[in-house]
């Protein structure tokens, strides 16, 4: 883009698409990007549940320095449809971005609490609240339920792999 004259803004890699589960290299796409001052959002898709395993560790390379990290709780945390989670470096570069101060949205709380005004946030000026059944399916679960979950899944996808590789009518053409 640089070479062609374009100013690029942003780069929008994935670490374990819905669709085939495709991992980009998030350390060296961190860096291009930090030499070229351009926005790294990670979309972890379904597979971002994963980051909660120690032994999924390595899936977390260089997710400390991205700039904002999405992934969906509906996919493979338990959480019913739709509810992602949004994890942002610095929060006040959307808010910034998306800021409508209109004079019948302002209130008397406006600047004096630490919770974020969310209508800041994106387009629309309201959210719905999906915290609620986060909350209730963490609460039911626990983080140990939702592990277990999570490699029960992982679990599922290593039988099916070897189910693949012992039947010679089928082709594994990536690793799980």
């Amino acid at each position: 883009d640089v070479a062609a004259g374009y100013i690029p803004v942003i780069c929008v890699a994935t670490l374990g698409t819905t669709g085939t589960c495709a991992y980009d290299d998030i350390e060296s796409l961190a860096g291009v990007c930090e030499e070229h001052e351009v926005w790294l959002h990670v979309d972890a898709a379904y597979a971002g549940g994963a980051f909660a395993l120690d032994e999924c560790a390595e899936l977390r390379r260089g997710l400390d320095r991205v700039d904002s990290l999405n992934f969906n709780l509906h996919k493979f945390m338990l959480v019913n449809f739709d509810c992602a989670a949004m994890w942002l470096r610095d929060a006040n570069k959307v808010v910034d971005s998306f800021n409508v101060d209109r004079i019948y949205l302002k209130h008397k709380y406006e600047g004096r609490t630490q919770i974020p005004d969310f209508r800041h946030w994106q387009i629309p000026l309201g959210r719905r609240f999906r915290a609620l059944k986060v909350w209730i399916t963490f609460r039911t679960l626990g983080a140990e339920g939702l592990r277990a979950h999570v490699r029960k899944h992982i679990d599922l996808a290593a039988q099916f792999e070897s189910l693949v590789k012992a039947d010679p009518r089928f082709e594994l053409v990536a690793p799980r």
